[in-house]
């Protein structure tokens, strides 16, 4: 009895255990029925209707008066039809951007796999297994963030996108609004821009070659990296041929090819101020992290510094041969130009180079790195030192010294004695600058560097670098905002040419905030500001003074080596009004003795002056205000000193004309006194 009872308690036990599965599989089935009609709710609610007239939309850029600048993209897509596409371009997208493509819906789990695996193991998301349906809705629906939430949205419209068109509509909208770099937006513009062919007629290799682009435009643009270029484009071949779409023959061949390149149509970014809208699109990158093809396709209003009249002035001398006279004719004499608001950090206008533009080419003006020479003084050595209670009317030692095997020179190879401090400025001497820094402590002269915003390098922590003798160099934009300092009354603006981004609808997507650094007092940027007005009154910088207008600012410029002693390889003037700072620099990208700029700073003094007459006619200011000092007692103090050191230098040159008098004359005695002595044994002889 017991064990039927035993018995009757498993069964019991065994049809609970079912019922309770049955209960749990039930539950799980409607879970995942009522997911999948959720997704499936989702998916069909998601709103493309836009996606036929998806084309990039022109930026607008707007100048410091909020009236639109020019217009950055505008007109650059032009559409072609599934049918006029080469069976061979479709192919080689295919290859190297989904090759599953003709085969999933839209979304490839095994890519999605691998991108999981990676993301984790970075703990953020740094890949993704994107198909061309999901890049599609990614550039066309979605910002570029590397979100989660970003995936789960992009999925949804994937899914919505291939519920709704064929594989050939889809891949068609790919290739008419995708970017493939040099402006070119869209598979017609790029066959004309590096082929100036139409679609239908581009080989295998050039189909592969535009492939490519895809993950790169810039990278891998033949016309900035040309082998990189035929590597890329040889991958895609080889993808090709991996997956069938041509034959070994076909690849050998094709690979070996070579590449003939022809830009077919203007650059649409060959408008108004291009350098400076060059300029906006890096800072909104580099600022506001959005990325280049955001820029140029999402239909932003950016707002910015940028003063036409000012703009157009510094064009004007740039593009002006005659200053440029002396520039060779296989390489052009290049240039970089800055002018900026030391009261706002606005940059106003902007120029880095001469000759023909490229969208994005290298900026003279912001992406150099030249020894900036001389102009550098003002911040290793001047300002530490009256920080330190030196004046401008002390006394500084221009003579033959060394320190650390180091031997300063001037550049008239000469040595001057003891000088002022406002003479060593606006003669620009060397060796009273290293023996200044000196006395104060490298140290001292490189915290101030740092201060300024110069960036160093280690191998910037000697003596030379008190005459801008740096490792990597500069750039006139930083030249340009560490000068707004002294006119600004010592307190530095962060430089910018980006007031705020809007997108199409009118939302701010980033804006600028005033920030200000205190680098030095007011006190001593005045004097810095007296000290620089020498320059230009009595000093190197005399070209760069601007009729009845206040003008401080220092010349630069460094050796050839071997080269012309007459001749340097970067000239540069940095220098101020009340209310402008201007920073030039003149060189070739090349230097050597047949390509070097003449005549020191001349020409860079030159430009400063002409610009700052055409973009600054009517100052809201005229005259440094200098209300901390006392200009008249600084002129008092070396006029006294100067007259002192002229009347010491009279009284030696007195006294060293009477020795020498006195040793002519004794030199005659003694000569009368020899051919006395000849005359006496003459006779005798006889």
């Amino acid at each position: 009895m017991k064990l039927k009872n035993t018995h009757l308690k498993k069964i019991k036990e065994w049809f609970n255990k079912r019922k309770k599965l049955r209960n749990s599989l039930i539950i799980l089935g409607s879970l995942l029925a009522t997911l999948f009609i959720a997704i499936n709710i989702i998916i069909s609610i998601q709103d493309i209707s836009e996606l036929k007239q998806a084309v990039p939309q022109p930026t607008l850029i707007y100048d410091a008066n909020n009236e639109v600048a020019t217009k950055l993209a505008s007109s650059k897509t032009e559409g072609v039809k599934k049918k006029d596409i080469p069976d061979i371009m479709v192919q080689a997208i295919v290859a190297v951007e989904d090759k599953e493509f003709f085969n999933h819906h839209g979304i490839y789990y095994s890519g999605i796999i691998s991108a999981v695996f990676k993301n984790i193991t970075a703990g953020e998301v740094v890949a993704g297994g994107s198909t061309i349906t999901q890049q599609l809705a990614k550039n066309v629906f979605l910002t570029q963030d590397r979100t989660y939430s970003r995936k789960i949205k992009e999925y949804f419209l994937t899914k919505k996108i291939e519920r709704t068109y064929t594989k050939d509509e889809i891949i068609e909208m790919y290739m008419n609004q995708i970017y493939f770099g040099e402006g070119a937006w869209g598979i017609k513009r790029a066959a004309k821009s590096y082929f100036d062919k139409d679609v239908k007629d581009l080989t295998i290799s050039e189909a592969a070659t535009i492939a490519g682009l895809i993950k790169a435009p810039s990278a891998y643009s033949p016309y900035k990296n040309f082998n990189k270029s035929i590597e890329r484009r040889n991958v895609v071949l080889s993808l090709m041929k991996e997956q069938g779409y041509i034959s070994d023959e076909q690849y050998n061949k094709e690979k070996e090819s070579g590449l003939v390149l022809k830009r077919g149509v203007d650059d649409k970014y060959k408008g108004k101020y291009s350098q400076y809208v060059d300029y906006i699109v890096r800072e909104a990158m580099d600022k506001y992290e959005l990325t280049q093809n955001e820029i140029l396709a999402g239909g932003y209003r950016i707002y910015t510094e940028l003063d036409p009249k000012k703009q157009q002035a510094v064009e004007d001398v740039v593009n002006n041969d005659s200053y440029f006279k002396d520039s060779g004719s296989d390489q052009l004499m290049q240039t970089g130009v800055v002018l900026m608001n030391p009261k706002t950090g606005g940059v106003p206008a902007l120029v880095g180079g001469r000759g023909p533009y490229q969208f994005l080419q290298f900026n003279h003006a912001t992406q150099l790195k030249r020894q900036p020479g001389s102009t550098l003084k003002p911040l290793a050595v001047y300002v530490p030192a009256l920080e330190q209670g030196y004046e401008v009317y002390d006394m500084l030692k221009d003579e033959p010294f060394n320190i650390k095997e180091y031997k300063p020179q001037n550049s008239d190879h000469t040595f001057h004695g003891d000088v002022t401090m406002y003479e060593a400025v606006a003669k620009s001497y060397n060796v009273s600058a290293v023996w200044l820094l000196e006395q104060i402590g490298l140290d001292k002269g490189l915290k101030s560097l740092e201060r300024f915003g110069i960036p160093l390098v280690p191998e910037d922590r000697t003596y030379p670098i008190a005459l801008g003798g740096m490792h990597v160099g500069t750039s006139p934009f930083v030249m340009a905002q560490a000068y707004s300092t002294f006119a600004n009354d010592g307190v530095q603006v962060e430089a910018h040419a980006i007031r705020e981004i809007q997108n199409a609808e009118g939302e701010t997507l980033g804006k600028w905030y005033k920030k200000e650094t205190r680098v030095t007092s007011e006190k001593i940027s005045q004097k810095m500001t007296y000290l620089l007005k020498g320059v230009v009154e009595k000093g190197t910088g005399e070209k760069a003074k601007v009729n009845n207008v206040d003008t401080a600012g220092k010349t630069g410029t460094t050796q050839i080596v071997n080269g012309p002693s007459t001749g340097a390889k970067d000239s540069w003037f940095v220098g101020y009004t009340p209310d402008l700072v201007g920073a030039i620099w003149v060189g070739y990208d090349k230097t050597d003795s047949e390509h070097y700029v003449p005549g020191g700073s001349q020409i860079t003094t030159t430009m400063f002056r002409d610009i700052m007459k055409k973009a600054n006619a009517n100052p809201a200011q005229k005259a440094f205000q200098l209300s901390l000092i006392s200009e008249a007692d600084y002129k008092k103090q070396l006029t006294t000193i100067e007259e002192e050191k002229r009347r010491k230098e009279e009284e030696k040159r007195r006294k060293e004309e009477k020795r020498r008098k006195e040793e002519e004359q004794q030199r005659k005695q003694e000569q009368q006194e020899w051919l006395d002595k000849v005359k006496e044994w003459i006779p005798s002889f006889w």
